[in-house]
């Protein structure tokens, strides 16, 4: 029967990849429909970034506590699963507890680590569910988490609950099965976590504790299985995605807002008519109506946003009653981006317009005039995501391209072009307000 368990677990194995990779290429050709932005500057301060901001999570002690609960978690989900490589090769070769022949005492006091770490998650996860359900902090009971996003949320944390909760059934069940001596179930050591727990199990039979212990453990390999293609339709695909949001993090100034070079040689030539070029000139474009006007790292950042809601407690606008959400802005970039994706997908490779776009039907005008560009979105953000990057490009289209701007800016605009500033002076009496200081 031992080969039996090998091809399907070979089978499993591999079908979860295919389906994993297949959403991965789904999700790079998504973010590569943006236009090109140059971010491969200055690698030394790209890789602190990474360090610091996705493995670090440098931004999330700004609340200590909250920050040592998810590093927990965090670290609970990267390290535990390095035990997967053992059950990966252990379900591939056939063996069972293939490390635990080498590694000797050291591969007791992993598994006793591990053990201990999925204590802690299944606590933190816990505690984290009761403060999204019970004690229901205003920014997880927000109107925009509303559906499947508080759904998911709740999902993959009683998940993680499940998983670590076999984890430590499995060993506990093993111990049983080392203390009568059956067959493959050599001693390991002492686990003090599944020790204790190994009592629950004592007066069952061999073969019942061979059904739990396999059972435990085909369930938690197929439920990382199934985890890791849950991802990409989770907002937790920013545990893989933080890092390269991270490294390609823009370093300019923050705020600062991208120079327009075709706007500003229009002004240089307004002042300078000689240097203007001759022949017809080119049609352009302004802004961002939609998610192919964005750059690919607006891309990745919609994709990488946790949903955390803390780019929405911060923002002023937010505060004061206005419609304006950070958060809202990128997850409505990621939806109208998976619904481009999809058309895409389904017309071999062309996009079939679909009488919509991300500006209007998904992000409202009130929403972006609401915005007043102060940054401290990105400045909450524990990824340095930028809502404030894609507002400014929606807004550049609204106002350039659907000359849609509020009767005060478009004074000020219409002095501008006239009068070369936005006072209604022509340049030649502009100094005139000077003379009467001197009256």
């Amino acid at each position: 029967m031992q080969w039996v368990q090998q091809i399907l677990f070979v089978l499993a194995a591999g079908a979860a990849t295919w389906w994993f990779a297949g959403n991965i290429k789904a999700i790079r050709r998504n973010i590569l429909l943006g236009r090109e932005e140059n971010l491969s500057d200055n690698p030394a301060a790209r890789w602190r970034n990474l360090i610091l901001l996705a493995l670090g999570q440098k931004k999330m002690f700004a609340n200590p506590l909250v920050a040592v609960m998810h590093l927990i978690i965090y670290a609970g989900f990267i390290i535990i699963n390095i035990e997967v490589l053992e059950i990966v090769l252990d379900g591939i070769l056939g063996k069972h507890r293939l490390f635990a022949g080498f590694l000797g005492g050291f591969y007791t006091f992993l598994i006793n680590f591990f053990e201990w770490l999925a204590v802690g998650v299944i606590a933190v996860c816990v505690v984290f569910l009761c403060r999204r359900n019970i004690i229901k902090l205003k920014r997880f009971a927000s109107n925009d988490l509303n559906g499947w996003p508080r759904s998911d949320a709740n999902y993959i944390l009683i998940t993680e609950i499940i998983l670590m909760s076999l984890f430590l059934t499995m060993n506990a069940a093993d111990l049983n099965l080392q203390q009568l001596g059956s067959e493959h179930y050599h001693s390991t050591g002492n686990f003090i976590v599944s020790g204790a727990l190994a009592g629950i199990f004592n007066g069952m039979s061999e073969s019942s504790l061979i059904l739990l212990e396999r059972g435990c453990w085909w369930l938690h390999i197929l439920g990382i299985l199934a985890f890791l293609n849950y991802l990409p339709y989770s907002k937790h695909l920013h545990i893989m995605l933080a890092f390269p949001n991270a490294y390609y993090a823009r370093l300019d100034a923050p705020g600062k807002m991208d120079n327009m070079q075709h706007v500003q040689n229009e002004v240089k030539y307004m002042m300078q008519p000689e240097l203007a070029p001759t022949g017809e000139a080119q049609p352009m474009k302004f802004g961002a109506k939609d998610v192919t006007d964005l750059s690919w790292k607006n891309l990745l950042d919609a994709y990488s946003c946790t949903e955390c809601g803390r780019c929405t407690a911060a923002c002023p606008a937010n505060q004061t009653g206005k419609l304006l959400s950070p958060r809202k802005i990128m997850m409505d970039t990621r939806d109208r981006l998976e619904t481009v994706g999809k058309n895409i997908a389904a017309n071999k490779g062309s996009f079939e317009p679909d009488g919509k776009t991300l500006l209007n039907d998904h992000i409202s005008v009130e929403e972006l005039r609401a915005c007043t560009t102060c940054n401290a979105c990105v400045e909450a953000c524990p990824v340095s995501i930028s809502p404030l990057s894609i507002i400014t490009e929606l807004r550049r289209s609204l106002i350039m391209e659907d000359s849609n701007a509020p009767q005060e800016w478009n004074a000020m605009f219409s002095n501008i072009e006239n009068n070369f500033a936005p006072w209604k002076f022509s340049p030649e009496e502009r100094d005139q307000w000077a003379a009467e200081m001197e009256q």
